[in-house]
């Protein structure tokens, strides 16, 4: 199971990915890729590329994790600003940083053209448009900065269609991209499979080993995979303890999509300047029609439990700029990793040998898993990276302390919730779909009803480190606010960097029937 077992269904899951068998024995390759959304199989197809014997391995199916739950946004602009990155970093390494993507996103267009895979890739402008109450000076500023570090980037003075009525200003970035996120990823595992990559569904691993002369990956159903390096791209690494995960916040992000008639909206990517921001996109639907996806609505993962709110938000503001948008046909949401210092983790993983790893995909995902594809496999075949730098996984938090010290007050308050919680008796009151944390004597338990009416008890300490997860009535899972971790009614783990499952509570006599 992953994340593709949660309740909502995106667009993008409409594709059906290539079937691909569990492991079922022992085996040995030159490296093993744990992860298998864009950052593992892209970082899987360039090793493959260059002669490596890959081995790819995903707790759910292939292609079925976060990288289905985006909207695809291929950009070279920063969703936090190249000014507040160069405040946090520097002009040399942000320069640097706006090079790997615009390099990474050359490459997405060349592997489609090259493997033959149709995935709607297009190039087209992105918009930073300027929301109602955003000082235009946020604007001015973002471009001087642009500018500076050489990126192309124009002034905008007429209105686009995502403007808000009195607005107009906005910054366009040119040779932006998108693409259908889950055709690629069909592509690329085909591409894998011609050159003899092993790719395997519902094999989850439980144990990264680096020893002196390989790697060990020990997966759930006991068998063990040798490498001579390993990468780790499950979103969340599950990996490592503590190392990364006090260095980015995860955020649960809302989107929806529906049908308008074709060339009502130009082909382009739009973002406005709100906090948290809205994010815009076609996919082309037919000659009469295109699909518009909208995104934002973000908040703390566990830290809220009104879905259908935020689709209504959503609804709502994009009606109001898009009038004849038809019914809304998708609804969806998905998580995100906010880097502190705004730039992911990609790299060599810290005090593993041999072992690498790709997170904090703040809201480029995608992009971000492209330039692990390039960085990762030139550190393995060529032993270093341009880049290498500015994506290190074991970089110091030198500025912006004040967010990470934010950030990391979330374990603090989410422990602090075992000294309240209703008691045992209040799982007779949960109806199907519903969740709660209960409490039997000083032992904390995350309750729920599935949508069959079947009770399941667990206890609501993430496998992670042991914070209280909360209900996600939207999803149907449990949601860890510390660090990321999901989980389904069952107690299966559906995303790291938990990877055992939540342990089973008796259920009381005669609780089980009550309603």
């Amino acid at each position: 199971m992953n994340v593709a077992d949660e309740y909502t269904h995106s667009l993008w899951m409409d594709t059906p990915m290539p079937v691909t068998p569990t492991l079922s024995a022992s085996d040995r390759a030159d490296v093993v890729v744990v992860g298998a959304g864009i950052a593992g199989l892209s970082v899987a197809y360039e090793l493959a590329a260059r002669g490596r014997s890959v081995i790819v391995l995903d707790r759910g199916r292939i292609g079925g994790g976060m990288t289905a739950r985006t909207t695809a946004h291929l950009a070279t602009a920063l969703d936090d600003d190249y000014k507040e990155l160069i405040r946090v970093r520097s002009e040399d390494e942000a320069r640097l940083f706006y090079r790997s993507v615009a390099e990474a996103i050359d490459r997405a267009e060349a592997i489609q053209s090259t493997e033959g895979i149709d995935c709607d890739f297009a190039r087209v402008d992105g918009y930073w448009v300027l929301a109602p109450d955003t000082p235009v000076t946020h604007l001015d500023e973002e471009f001087d900065a642009c500018r500076r570090l050489g990126i192309p980037v124009e002034q905008c003075h007429e209105p686009t269609k995502i403007h808000a009525a009195s607005v107009s200003r906005s910054l366009r970035f040119p040779r932006q991209a998108r693409f259908h996120p889950t055709k690629y990823l069909a592509g690329l595992i085909k591409a894998l499979q011609r050159r003899g990559a092993r790719l395997y569904s519902e094999s989850c691993v439980e144990a990264i080993e680096p020893g002196s002369r390989n790697v060990r990956v020990k997966t759930a159903t006991g068998h063990t995979l040798q490498a001579t390096d390993v990468v780790v791209a499950t979103n969340s690494p599950v990996n490592l303890r503590v190392a990364i995960h006090t260095k980015q916040a995860p955020y649960r992000t809302y989107a929806i999509a529906a049908k308008i008639p074709a060339r009502t909206l130009p082909d382009a990517l739009y973002w406005d300047t709100l906090d948290p921001y809205h994010y815009v996109r076609l996919q082309p639907f037919s000659s009469d029609d295109d699909i518009v996806i909208v995104g934002g609505e973000d908040h703390k993962s566990g830290e809220a439990d009104d879905g259908p709110q935020r689709f209504a938000k959503l609804e709502q503001w994009t009606r109001d700029r898009l009038p004849n948008l038809r019914e809304i046909t998708h609804r969806w949401s998905g998580q995100v990793l906010e880097p502190t210092d705004f730039v992911g983790f990609v790299g060599r993983s810290p005090d593993e040998q041999h072992v690498f790893m790709v997170s904090g995909d703040s809201g480029q995902g995608i992009t971000n898993g492209l330039v692990a594809a390039i960085l990762i496999s030139d550190l393995i075949t060529k032993g270093g990276s341009p880049w290498e730098k500015v994506y290190a996984p074991d970089r110091k938090i030198h500025k912006n302390i004040t967010e990470f010290l934010t950030e990391n007050i979330t374990p603090l308050k989410n422990f602090a919730e075992y000294l309240t919680a209703d008691t045992m008796a209040s799982v007779e009151r949960l109806h199907p779909g519903e969740g709660r944390l209960v409490r039997s004597g000083l032992k904390k338990i995350a309750a729920c009803r599935d949508r069959n009416g079947t009770l399941h008890l667990h206890s609501a300490s993430c496998t992670h480190l042991g914070c209280v997860v909360h209900w996600n009535s939207l999803e149907q899972c449990w949601d860890c606010p510390c660090h990321g971790s999901q989980f389904a009614p069952d107690g299966s783990c559906l995303n790291g960097p938990a990877v055992s499952p939540l342990s089973r509570v008796a259920i009381p006599p005669n609780v089980e029937a009550a309603e």
